[in-house]
């Protein structure tokens, strides 16, 4: 036993100092390590895994001011976890639509909790595909009230006025992007 252990051990050193390359100069050995080195300080940058509702909210031009709305409410941090989330989200031309002067009285820092409101009734706890989203379904949303769903030939409306005109996935969620603001019901 003792033997065959010793042939083993004496199999392993050989082969370690046979693959030891000790013929090669200190010049040869450079370009090997300058390239780890070089590559060591190289920054990784994460372009494979899907971004959450806010990145992807944040990289849309046509979503500015739902994005600075979600940052004056101070939202991010909420919409940014595990949810999962069904966000129905307007454009900007949809925050234009509203009566003059409305967006900028709920982005001052007194209507914070109005804002919050407002925002929180475009979200829903759980992903609702659109087979999902069905005639006369109504959906409960984060801010307790709920909105209801209308589904005509296949054309999906949100409070029989706001339409779904896009849909993107996110690691969090699903965003619906509709073309209208939805204000909650008077409580």
């Amino acid at each position: 036993m003792k033997k065959q252990f010793l042939m083993i051990a004496a199999c392993l050193l050989s082969m370690t100092i046979s693959c030891n390359n000790e013929g090669s100069s200190d010049k040869e050995k450079a370009p090997a390590e300058n390239a780890y080195q070089s590559s060591a300080k190289t920054e990784i940058k994460d372009d494979v895994s899907q971004k959450d509702v806010v990145q992807v909210a944040m990289g849309s031009k046509d979503h500015t001011t739902l994005v600075s709305a979600i940052k004056q409410a101070d939202l991010v941090d909420v919409l940014k976890k595990s949810g999962p989330f069904t966000v129905f989200a307007p454009t900007n031309a949809a925050f234009d639509k509203l009566p003059k002067g409305t967006l900028d009285d709920l982005m001052k820092p007194e209507k914070k909790d109005a804002l919050a409101d407002i925002l929180q009734y475009h979200v829903s706890v759980g992903i609702y595909k659109e087979d999902m989203l069905t005639d006369g379904k109504s959906l409960g949303q984060v801010n307790s009230q709920n909105i209801t769903i209308t589904n005509k030939d296949g054309k999906i409306k949100i409070n029989g006025t706001a339409n779904i005109v896009g849909t993107v996935s996110a690691s969090n969620g699903i965003i619906y992007i509709i073309d209208e603001v939805l204000l909650p019901p008077k409580k």
